[in-house]
Order: C-alpha cells, then structure tokens, then sequence
C-alpha cells in the first residue's frame, strides 16, 4: 500500500509541473491498459517481475490523471477576460476569516448569484475593501451574506527565478479571480450569519480573534500592526494595558485559530531566523497534544460509570473523545495541511483501535498523505506539505523498530537531532535557508509553546476569560526574550544559492543514511551526501559576459547585471504596502537563489515609489558597496549606505570585460531645482564588445533630446528598457531611431492604471524592427550576452504551467522561449 501510495503522490506532483493539461481520454485509456495487464498478467517469472513495474506504473498514471481531472473542473470556472475590471453586482457569503491590510479587509468572497445581466463570476473569489474617503470601511464579517458591486481581474502575479507563484496559490485555494469592492456601489449587509456549519466555524473564529486581541492588545500603540475594530474593543483593566501584555495577541490568535496574518513581521522575522516559525501555527504537534488530553480526559470520566463502560469501552469512548477534540481545534484553526495531515492520522489511529487492529506508523503517514491529496491534488505546490509530512517521516523513521527504548529525554534529544538535520534539504531547496540556532531553539520553545501557551489560550478564548490569556501571553513573553537573545547571537541563519535538484536527492540520501540506527556503520559517510548543497554553486557569468535580470515587479522597475566576480542592482521596484515591498518579497529571494550574496553597487535611479519601494530593504539585509543615485542628499536612503555619490554623465567603470557607462544626468543639472525627478533619472549602457543594453529608466522627452544632443553614437543598443514604461511623454521618434533596439522591453505592471505602454509608443518599436517584450506578459527577461551572443529568455514562457494562460487584451507580438542573436567579431 505504501508504494502504491508514494507513486500516486509522485503522478499528482508531476502532473503540477505541465505546461498543459493532456487528453483525459487518453489518460483513461492508459489507466485502464495497466489495470488490465496488472490484473490478467500469467504467472510466468517475467511477469511476475514485471508486476511491481506495472503497479507502480498504474499508481502514477492514476495520481497523474486525477489531478487533470480535476485541475480541468478548477480551471473551467474562470472569468471571462471580457468581464475585467467592470462593474458586476453579486450576492454572496463572506467565506472565511476578514484580514487586516493598510486601507481596509481582505477575505474570501463565495459568490452565490449574479445580478449583473450575462455577467459570469467565479464561485469563490478574494475581494479586498479599502476606507472611504472620510476614514470609515465597510464593518464586514465573516459569515455574512452581502449584495456587492465588484470590479475583478483574472488571477495574475509576478514571475520570477525563485519567486511566489501567487497564481498557483490561487488555484491551489480555489480562487479564481480577485478584486475590491466599489466603494460608490450598491453594497448592503443582507443577513448577519448564513446558514452553513461552514460559515459557522469562520464566525466563531472571528469571535475568537476579538476576544483574545480585545483581551491582550489595545489599540494605543500607533506603531502596532494589529488593528481592532471599535465594536471588538474592550476595557479589561489597567493591568493588560502595557506594551510587554499587548505584544503576543497576535501569536496568540495565530495559535487559536491559526490566522498566521496576525503577527507583526518582526515577531515572525524572528521567529523563523531562530526555527521556530512552525509553532506559531496550528501544527501537528498542537493537534496532537489536545487529542491526547481529549483522550485521557474521556477515558477517565467514562471509566467513572460502569453503565458506560458496559455500552462501550472506555478506550474506545476515549478515542472517539481524542479523535473530536482534535477535529474541533482542526477546524477552528482552519483546516490546513498540517492540520489536514494530523487529523487523518489520527483518525486512521482511531479506526484501528476501534477494529482492534495493528497498523504500521508507515502505512498511518500514508493514508493520510492518499487523503490529503484526494481531497486537495494541489496541496504538493504547498512547502507546508512537505515540511509536514516529510517531519513526521523522519520521526517515524528514527523512532520506529528500535530494539531498545530509550529515556524520554534521549528520545526528545534524538528527535531534535533529526529534525536538525533532515530538514535542511528541503529547507535550503525551498527558502535557501537555515537556522543554525534552531535545535536549542526547539528545546525550549516546544515544550513551552505547546504545553504552556496553547492550553492556555485556548482555555481563555473557549471560555472567555481573560487570566488564561494573561498567562499565556506572559509565558511567551519569556519565550520570545530568550528567541531575541538567541537571534541576537552572530551568524544565527546560514543563508545561501538554491542547491541544484539533484544535489537536494544526494542530500536527503545522506540524511537517511546518517540517521540509521545506532551500530550501523560508517554513519558518518551520509554526511558528504549533504556537501553538495552548499559547495555545488550556481553557474555564473565568464569573464566578459553579463547576466541580466529585468524583475517583474509590476509597474515598477529593478535590474540585476551580474558579471564573473560583481553584482549591480539597478533600481528596486514600488512598496506595495507598510510589510511588503519588491525589496523583501522578489528581490532578496531571486538575488539570494541565483547566488548573489552581496552587491558591489546599487543604483536608485529617481525618487519615484516604483522605483526606490525595496531600496530600504535592500540596504538592511544585502551588503552593499556603494549606492549611486540622483536622490536629494538630505533623503533617508543615503543615510543607510555604507558610500554613496551622485549618478552622472562620463561616469564609466568595467567588471571582469563588462563595461559599464552613465549616460545622464549631467552634473550641471542638480544645480537646477526645476528639473522633474524623471528627467533627473540615472541612464546606464552596459556593453559587451558589439552587444549592449541601455536603462532608460523614466526619462521623458526633454532627457532624450539631451541624450540625443551629447550621446547619440552612444544610444544604439540590442536590448532596451524603454523610458518610463512606455509612457507617451517619452520615446520620441528621434530616440526610437537612435537606439533601434533589437528588443525593446516595457516593464509594466498587469492592467495598471496609467495605460501603460502608451499604444503609439508600442507603434513606435515596433515599426523601428524591435521585439516588443513585456514584463506583465512575459514575466521576467533574462538576458545572457558576451561579444559575440546576446540571448533573452521570457521567465513566464520558459517556466509555465497549466495555470499560467496567455493573458488576454495584450497584443500578441512574436513570442519565444529563448531567443539567440550572434554576431562575429571583426
């Protein structure tokens, strides 16, 4: 059964690697073959051998073609590209638990009519509200059924190496289009509390979050990041109302009901620098504990009555208590896949003590796994899947079948040692990587967390009374002092590259075999199977040649020019709201797996939001040499960096061949105050013998004439980043004709509200022969050059999947994964 099991997962997760769906028909018919041969095989010694081939075979293809068919029901319920962005009216229930952004809530909207005549909706959509003009928002939650005008969009993220895949998280939670309520709309509260035991657990949960923030946080600090609303607030008595009593409301909510949204980017900053991020949701640890508390509580009250015991026994009344209780804390939490994982283990664990059989652990771990992907084939895009279920692996693997019990305290010591261990694989594949403190981290934290603080928070919020929650937040209070001190140590993370895939399979090999059971030898051999993960580094440029990384962003603009031993960040795209900016949430993480540990120069081209929102961020985790810009010397980024100077004309330098040149400003031009911030941005040529590209940034048309009348033998290049993202105030005739890219890139955001690019600047290119790129389209451009190729890969082409559909309303230029330009030398 495990097998079977395992190469069903395996067809489920190859299945979300296609760039298409294939032919369900066909897949029916491959199915139905294997089943045949597997079933009527003759009992020849061939066969025979050949029948673990053949159900392997007929496990993957059955995992492979369950999740199409399914993905093709998901995919099916869309919104039409017609249908963007205008005015469509809805009833419907707001679905899950309201979030908290900078201007407004965000939640899950479950659509169940449309008013709009010939308009079609999703079933399930994310709708955000913002604040009117006069400061009030929409009182809105979860449960209620609402009549509201909505304007959507087809679901669209950015795409980026080593980048959030929002799209997939979408698909993966049922969403099929996002978008805001109009505020000037007819939008009304049509009842209070749908009827749904659905509806009704999203209702507690909400219940539960303002009881514990009105509990523990109050809104006098205006630097809090949680934010009550004036009908949850309460007045609980001078003793709660401190900065130390009001910090942990958010790990607390997160702990009750699992709403992770709650606590502050600095707590969760440190809790994952120190590895004890997992336990600030509900875990299969928490679950766990409840259901043996459920369990040992159930036992002795039904042992209490011999009438009981005679209708039942009383073990198997305690597990159906155990097996309750952590259904219970399962649902109000959310129902994840952690929690998805630890409840179908447990009730597996039931269903053989009630038949009063013997199961393995393995095959309890797999039918869980088999339940989870029935239920859910896209929950393999989750890294939450896999820490889960691959961290209960290791604990059955180093537990299980050991012929001598060891004391509770070397169990727990062993079990940390292969968490420790055996995660860095995965940990380094998926977020590139690890806390080094995490093993003393855990010893603490575990134990303190989930027998201490969990209990005791769910004793207050369940019972609504206000000591449980005090303590609870007092005892993580002491756990989040001795996790600051502990994050305060030198070199607590070990951050690097992404290990190449094939490195990460020779790791987790080394991991099993380091882990054997005492006495097997030469143990510490699996130890270089975990070498390659840090040694093997990313490919990088050769002497003379340049890789470039034009980010999707949005409507913004960041480029990463790399050579052999340097690295250059050229602008940092826009600041999307007060935790969450392309600095934190594209740059650092694309930078950190491609390898770029440092940067010898970051260039801030003008003071625009889309251009300096991750330039903060940027400074405050990357080293960086020296900081180039036109920025006023008074602004607040120069006093990060550790060298600054002013970006200007004759400025030149080279890296490894790879010569480097600033265009504009000119250095007469920061003594004009009139000047716009735009025509004041810093233009860079990077050039490789007879290949270059120009970064025009957001010049508009009096810099192009003055680029013109200093540089133009200077402005023709093979790639440009047109100025100002195609906006028409800029790429004048006479600039198109002097640069005559080869490919002109428009760095744009999806649908944005400037209509940008400009439909006569796009004429403009693509008269002038140039291969129009754009960043909402074709996601990333990753440019590869040295003096005789120039190569462009579109990220989004190159990398699709079956979720990333061509995005309609963009016109439809020549499109290619990889395109290649050779040119001899002279």
């Amino acid at each position: 059964m495990c097998q079977s099991i395992l190469f069903f997962t395996i067809g489920v997760w190859l299945l979300q690697q296609q760039e298409t769906l294939p032919n369900l028909t066909w897949g029916a018919g491959i199915v139905v073959i294997l089943g045949a041969a597997l079933i009527y095989q003759r009992k020849t010694s061939w066969q025979q051998a050949a029948a673990p081939i053949l159900a392997a075979a007929l496990a993957c293809s059955t995992g492979f073609f369950y999740a199409a068919f399914f993905a093709q029901q998901r995919l099916a319920d869309a919104l039409p590209a017609a249908w963007q962005g205008k005015n469509i009216q809805v009833i419907g229930v707001v679905a899950q638990l309201p979030k908290q952004h900078d201007h407004g809530l965000r939640f899950v909207f479950d659509v169940e009519k449309v008013l709009t005549p010939n308009a079609t909706v999703p079933t399930r959509i994310l709708l955000a509200s913002h604040e009117h003009e006069n400061g009030t928002s929409f009182n809105i939650h979860a449960g209620e059924r609402w009549q509201f005008t909505i304007r959507l969009k087809q679901p669209h993220g950015s795409r980026n190496p080593h980048d959030f895949d929002f799209e997939a998280w979408m698909l993966e939670n049922k969403l099929r289009a996002n978008g805001y309520i109009h505020p000037k709309g007819n939008n009304q509260r049509l009842d209070t509390l749908a009827y749904s035991p659905g509806y009704y657990i999203e209702s507690l949960r909400e219940k539960v979050r303002n009881h514990i923030l009105a509990t523990t946080a109050f809104p006098s600090d205006p630097h809090s990041s949680l934010q009550v609303r004036p009908d949850t607030r309460t007045m609980i008595g001078d003793r709660y109302d401190t900065e130390e009593n009001r910090h942990y409301a958010g790990v607390l909510t997160a702990l009750a009901i699992g709403d992770q949204a709650s606590i502050p980017a600095a707590q969760w900053q440190i809790f994952t620098r120190t590895g004890v991020n997992h336990l600030m949701s509900i875990s299969g640890l928490h679950i766990t504990m409840l259901s043996g508390l459920g369990f040992a509580a159930g036992y002795w009250f039904w042992r209490r009555s011999a009438r009981l015991t005679r209708m039942l026994p009383a073990r198997k009344a305690a597990t159906l208590a155990g097996l309750l209780v952590g259904l219970s804390y399962a649902l109000l939490a959310g129902f994840g896949v952690p929690a998805q994982r630890t409840v179908y283990m447990l009730t597996t664990i039931a269903a053989v003590l009630w038949l009063s059989r013997t199961v393995a652990p393995s095959q309890t771990l797999a039918a869980a796994l088999l339940v989870v992907l029935l239920l859910d084939p896209w929950a393999v895009l989750s890294p939450g899947f896999w820490l889960s279920f691959g961290a209960v692996g290791l604990i059955f693997y180093v537990t299980a079948h050991r012929l001598r019990p060891l004391h509770w305290l070397a169990t727990y010591g062993r079990l940390q040692w292969a968490m420790s261990i055996g995660l860095i694989p995965p940990l380094l594949g998926m977020f590139q990587q690890i806390s080094l403190v995490s093993p003393v981290a855990n010893a603490f934290a575990i134990p303190l967390v989930s027998f201490v603080v969990v209990p005791l928070t769910l004793l207050g919020a369940g019972f609504h009374i206000e000591w449980p929650l005090w303590l609870a937040n007092q005892a993580m209070s002491l756990c989040y002092s001795l996790l600051e001190w502990l994050n305060h140590l030198p070199e607590v993370v070990w951050v690097q590259h992404a290990p190449a895939t094939w490195s990460l399979i020779i790791g987790m090999l080394g991991v099993f075999w380091l882990l054997m059971p005492r006495g097997f030898p030469a143990r510490w051999l699996g130890m270089i199977g975990l070498l390659p993960m840090f040694l093997v580094q990313p490919p990088i440029p050769p002497d003379g040649a340049l890789s470039l990384v034009i980010f999707d962003v949005g409507q913004g603009l960041a480029v990463a020019a790399q050579t052999r031993n340097h690295a250059l960040l050229y602008d940092t795209g826009p600041n999307f709201n007060s935790e969450a900016n392309s600095g934190n949430r594209i740059l650092i993480p694309s930078l950190r797996g491609m390898g770029i540990a440092k940067l010898d120069g970051l260039m801030v081209t003008h003071d625009d939001n889309d251009h300096t929102g991750g330039a903060a961020t940027i400074l405050q985790n990357i080293p960086t040499r020296w900081l180039s810009s036109s920025l006023a010397e008074d602004h607040p980024l120069l006093l990060q960096a550790a060298s600054t100077q002013r970006c200007m004309n004759a400025q030149t330098w080279e890296w490894d061949g790879v010569h480097f040149e600033v265009l504009h400003p000119s250095a007469e031009s920061y003594a004009t105050e009139k000047i716009r911030d735009n025509n004041r941005s810093c233009v860079l040529k990077i050039s490789t013998g007879q290949h270059s590209v120009l970064l025009a940034a957001d010049i508009e048309k009096e810099a192009e004439w003055e680029l013109l009348e200093q540089h133009r033998e200077k402005l023709a290049t093979t790639l440009l980043v047109v100025p100002h993202h195609g906006s028409k105030t800029s790429s004048v005739d006479d600039f198109v004709d002097a640069t005559h890219p080869r490919y002109a890139v428009f760095t744009v955001g999806y649908r944005n509200r400037y209509g940008h690019p400009n439909k006569e600047v796009v004429r403009r290119y693509r008269e002038a022969g140039s291969e129009l790129l754009r960043s909402d389209r074709d996601g990333a451009i990753i440019v590869n050059m040295d003096a005789q190729d120039f190569s462009v890969e579109r990220y989004r082409k190159s990398h699709a999947r079956y979720w990333h559909p061509s995005i309609t309303g963009i016109p439809k230029f020549k499109r290619a994964t990889t395109d290649r330009v050779t040119q001899m030398q002279p």
